[in-house]
């Protein structure tokens, strides 16, 4: 064998070690881990940042800042329904383009969603972040009040201006509206998270951290028991 043939050989053989390893390096980048770990982004809002269920919620705070708003919350009984009717929470106020607040939510918490010209959501898909069901009909959702109107009415809205409780029940700047499964927002109705937490066990960090939210920004007061469940519901946010 000549020596041209020789050198011809070993430059083919160091090139096919150099593929072989370029192509296991972007196998390692492009694979996860054995063990399933969520990437580091993923995992980024374990400890009260974006966690699953987050991303459409607005203004939703860490479980940090949660706890700290939580403590600073006012904690009495609740007052009483003399006076309260819905009437006094206008909902689904126009939001422009022939849209209402409804039709905004549904939007906002669906994904490939569809609207006809008076902006009635025609198609979609939407997860129920409360039971883990999943819709493709939006008749099939209610828009919940984080904090419901009643429950907001006896922990201090009764002494509102109509003007504020409009604002209330169509804020869209922060965690208080969402749309859920018909049948979960009727299991909940006006209840507090002592009587009521979402079936999905994994929504319950997410869930505290938005009604402990709503609460403080508009100085509404919690019960005991209501200050104790939401406690523990924001044990289960990861540290």
């Amino acid at each position: 064998m000549t020596s041209r043939q020789n050198w011809w050989r070993r430059g083919l053989a160091v090139g096919v070690v150099l593929l072989v390893a370029g192509c296991a390096a972007i196998e390692d980048a492009t694979t996860p881990e054995p063990d399933g770990k969520p990437s580091a982004s993923a995992s980024a809002g374990a400890g009260g940042g974006a966690a699953a269920g987050d991303s459409t919620l607005p203004g939703i705070p860490t479980a940090g800042q949660a706890r700290e708003e939580l403590a600073g919350l006012k904690v009495a009984r609740q007052g009483s329904m003399s006076g309260y009717s819905r009437a006094k929470f206008p909902h689904w106020a126009a939001q422009g383009e022939s849209c209402d607040t409804r039709e905004t939510v549904l939007e906002r918490d669906g994904t490939a969603v569809e609207r006809d010209p008076q902006c009635r959501a025609v198609a979609g898909k939407w997860t129920s972040v409360y039971d883990d069901e999943e819709f493709s009909e939006a008749r099939d959702l209610d828009i919940d009040h984080m904090v419901p109107l009643a429950n907001a009415w006896r922990s201090g809205a009764g002494t509102w201006t109509q003007d504020k409780r409009k604002e209330f029940a169509n804020d869209l700047t922060r965690p208080q509206l969402l749309a859920v499964s018909a049948s979960s927002n009727r299991s909940k109705g006006d209840q507090g998270p002592d009587e009521w937490q979402p079936p999905s066990k994994t929504y319950w960090c997410t869930y505290s951290r938005a009604w402990v939210s709503v609460k403080a920004a508009y100085g509404l007061s919690v019960t005991e028991a209501e200050k104790g469940m939401l406690t523990e519901m924001l044990d289960t946010c990861n540290p």
